[in-house]
């Protein structure tokens, strides 16, 4: 489980955000995170639409559901680091 529990997140939605991700991803996973434009909306929503699940682990971001831009740049970096321990 990751939990963003910033300052800021928890101002924001009143309490922190949870999600959970596998902790191993394939090495496309990790280039597709590398190359991701953080101006272009939809190439971050795709990087991660596999990565944020439930928890029984199914794919929270699907069809037209997303997330704010605020959260999933949080989203991103929260995955980002705990791929990298």
């Amino acid at each position: 489980m990751i939990s963003l529990s910033d300052e800021e997140t928890v101002a924001e939605f009143g309490e922190a955000l949870e999600f959970w991700t596998w902790d191993r991803q394939p090495m496309d996973v990790f280039l597709k995170l590398a190359a991701i434009d953080h101006s272009n909306t939809s190439t971050v929503v795709e990087a991660v639409r596999d990565l944020v699940l439930d928890e029984a682990g199914k794919p929270i971001i699907k069809g037209d559901v997303t997330l704010p831009t605020k959260v999933m740049m949080r989203v991103i970096t929260a995955v980002v680091e705990s791929l990298g321990k």
